[in-house]
């Protein structure tokens, strides 16, 4: 990264074509909350840019969600016009629905939403979950960064709006974000980062290219941050000081000191936590980033902090939660043993 002056955000909004990020198709991914669904929809036609595509996944393939898309789609149309630039396929539909047969999960919705996007001719990718609102100059504040950097994630609000604290420093050997990394921000505005979180991230159709779709056995969990982490690997990531996102739904966590808090979460969670780390490790080795011991010095403190997260905020999950996390490193185990293994190949490769 460079030690240049952090880029202005000073510039007039406006929603005209030929303005701010190139090609940029927001990539949605839900599954069975409607409720939360209909405010992020809102926040969009709030936008003082106009996205060229907007890519809803839906995981749960229902047809209300189905008709809460057209309705976006009837919205935007009003807000911004059609795009006046087609997409490969010759459209012009500002809003695209992408039903799934099955569940994917966050991984293989954004993967799939990603992909979809990618064939449209996207050049940039602004991947978010359900439960979160865009702020009306977030795409204003994202396209400076967009001149240097191929990938830029954004800061948060809470649900409360209160400032939300995201561990962009991941520590590789370990395989374990590190927890104590400085959360202000120099005069730069930016902090170079290993990582990346598919609530806000944005990432350019040259890393695609170079490090493929987000890979979809991930299922949830890991699967951004492992995402991130090969990315690191052909640029430098960037975590900026410009707030884009609040989260809007509630959850139940453990406040640390005022410092830091541990989120609830569920045992589907707490399995892939765990079994995941298979495939954290599979590409770690691929990298020549795998050290056995320390990362299993990195598996047993996740043990240990999902062992916390149980005690401390989902009590009454104990007596499941535990078994769930057992399975998960059995199953992780397989994964570490799977010779037969392979990366998701560059999209550049699948094109030649």
């Amino acid at each position: 990264m460079s030690d240049t002056a952090r880029p202005g955000t000073t510039h007039t909004p406006s929603t005209t074509q030929g303005h701010g990020i190139d090609r940029l198709a927001l990539v949605v991914v839900t599954y069975k909350r409607q409720n939360l669904l209909a405010k992020l929809f809102d926040s969009f036609c709030k936008l003082t840019q106009a996205p060229w595509r907007i890519i809803i996944v839906d995981n749960e393939h229902s047809d209300e969600t189905r008709d809460m898309v057209a309705d976006l789609g009837r919205r935007t149309d009003e807000l911004w016009g059609k795009d006046s630039t087609p997409d490969a396929e010759g459209g012009d539909a500002r809003v695209v629905y992408a039903p799934q047969t099955d569940n994917l999960g966050g991984a293989g919705g954004f993967s799939a939403g990603v992909k979809r996007a990618w064939e449209l001719g996207a050049q940039w990718f602004w991947v978010m979950d359900d439960d979160v609102l865009v702020l009306p100059e977030a795409i204003d504040k994202l396209e400076p960064w967009t001149h240097e950097h191929e990938v830029v994630q954004g800061s948060r609000l809470d649900y409360d709006g209160g400032a939300f604290y995201w561990q962009y420093d991941f520590i590789v050997p370990l395989g374990i974000p590190n927890p104590i990394a400085p959360a202000a921000f120099d005069e730069s505005g930016c902090r170079v980062m290993n990582t990346l979180c598919f609530e806000g991230g944005l990432f350019a159709r040259s890393v695609v290219e170079r490090v493929g779709l987000p890979d979809p056995r991930f299922f949830i969990y890991w699967d951004d941050t492992v995402y991130g982490y090969l990315a690191s690997k052909v640029t430098d990531p960037v975590v900026v000081a410009d707030v884009i996102l609040q989260r809007s739904r509630d959850i139940p966590n453990w406040d640390i000191a005022g410092l830091r808090q541990l989120n609830g979460t569920s045992d589907m969670n707490r399995y892939h936590i765990m079994r995941n780390r298979g495939f954290m490790m599979q590409y770690f080795r691929l990298h020549g980033d795998y050290n056995r011991f320390l990362f299993g010095v990195g598996t047993a403190a996740t043990f240990a902090k999902e062992v916390i997260r149980l005690i401390m905020v989902n009590r009454d999950s104990v007596k499941t939660g535990i078994p769930a996390l057992v399975r998960g490193m059995k199953d992780a185990r397989k994964i570490y043993r799977d010779r037969t293994w392979k990366p998701m190949p560059p999209m550049g490769e699948a094109e030649r």
